[in-house]
């Protein structure tokens, strides 16, 4: 966790990315860690870690050093591996309840005006201990609107498909039968979602092509959703009157919460979409008698509040944001510091609250929710001083 100068590097190339310079940034972010800094270990980490599945890659939190995630350290994950698409060959089809077809070239889309956005984002799996499905990036791409105004939309066309070129056999059952069918990744989009002008069609992130990883050569972009709905490999946007039904959005991507109503608990199914709001604890590190512990915000691009760490049973104390993360849907970058830690093992944790007066609920107040997915909840991570 030494400062490398690739990694410094790195750093100054996203600053430049997002307009800033080392001036902005709070202390703590540049440089990586103060002379006589040391990480404290975390022993609420499994003792051995397995290695990632060959389809994903975990971001290690504790190495965060700048507001952007190198794109050969962004997380990802996919149900369908990664598909070679060539550049040269690559048309991106408008279809459906559309005035005018589209097949739209890579080269057709980067002659159209392009917008950028800073946009971190996690897997609706995302959770502790490792917390790492997420990443920061910096996106460049052509608003979805764009696209869809030069195709023209229909006015029955109430939702948008966005289909992978990843794709893979599925067994889809109905009622007593089963049918194996070939089957394109796909996510959709309301009408008001898709014509907001927020989706953007990207073909780069942090000023370099997107990798085979991020989904080159292009890929839909929906600030302030989690990441499957965000569709690599993009090849066909559809037009349609009626609900997508496919996998990943009507069976895989839903959360089971029990709510009591009028007395009765009731079991609602919601489709993931909009990310939670959240925020963990990242690294701990230590400079003689002086702890700082450094986080992670995400959320949907509502305004923070505030963001709070508490150690042990202490009270609850005001973390500092880090001015570089502060778009509205970068992720958030949070220290706070503190002293007068006896040597043993002590508990950290961090809760946030957004200018809605919404808090970061705690593990029990998820005890009603039954799937795993869109796991907010407060993340107490334990250290050992010695």
């Amino acid at each position: 966790m030494t400062m490398q100068s690739t990694r410094r590097g790195i750093l100054k190339g996203g600053l430049a990315i997002a307009g800033l310079s080392a001036f902005d940034l709070p202390e703590w972010v540049l440089p990586v860690m103060a002379q006589g800094e040391t990480v404290v270990p975390f022993t609420d980490l499994p003792a051995n870690t397995p290695a990632p599945a060959a389809d994903r890659r975990l971001l290690d939190v504790r190495t965060i050093e700048a507001p952007l995630t190198p794109r050969d350290s962004f997380f990802t994950t996919q149900h369908y591996g990664h598909p070679d698409v060539d550049p040269t060959a690559f048309r991106l089809k408008v279809s459906g309840l559309v005035n005018k077809p589209l097949a739209l070239s890579l080269d057709d889309l980067k002659k159209m005006k392009s917008t950028q956005i800073t946009f971190g984002f996690e897997c609706s799996g995302n959770r502790r201990p490792l917390q790492g499905l997420c990443s920061n990036g910096h996106w460049t791409g052509v608003p979805l609107k764009t696209v869809l105004d030069q195709a023209g939309i229909k006015g029955d066309a109430k939702e948008f498909v966005f289909f992978g070129a990843d794709r893979g056999d599925e067994e889809v059952e109905f009622r007593t039968q089963k049918f194996t069918v070939n089957q394109q990744f796909g996510r959709s989009l309301s009408r008001e979602k898709a014509l907001s002008g927020e989706p953007i069609l990207a073909y780069s992130m942090n000023n370099e092509p997107l990798t085979k990883h991020q989904g080159f050569p292009l890929r839909l972009i929906v600030p302030g959703w989690y990441g499957v709905a965000n569709v690599k490999w993009l090849s066909e946007i559809h037009a349609q009157e009626d609900q997508y039904l496919g996998k990943y959005q009507a069976r895989w991507y839903r959360t089971l919460r029990g709510e009591m109503i009028d007395g009765e608990m009731k079991w609602v199914e919601a489709a993931v979409t909009s990310m939670q709001l959240k925020s963990f604890v990242a690294r701990v590190s230590r400079a003689g008698d002086k702890f700082t512990a450094r986080g992670v915000i995400l959320n949907d691009g509502t305004p923070i509040k505030s963001v709070e760490v508490k150690v042990d049973d202490g009270a609850w104390q005001q973390a500092t944001l880090d001015k570089a993360t502060s778009d509205k849907f970068s992720w958030k970058l949070f220290s706070y510091s503190w002293t007068g830690t006896a040597p043993g093992e002590h508990i950290v944790v961090s809760r946030v609250t957004d200018a809605n007066g919404l808090v970061q609920p705690t593990e029990k107040d998820l005890e009603n929710k039954k799937t795993f997915l869109e796991d907010n909840s407060q993340h107490p991570r334990k250290i050992m001083v010695a």
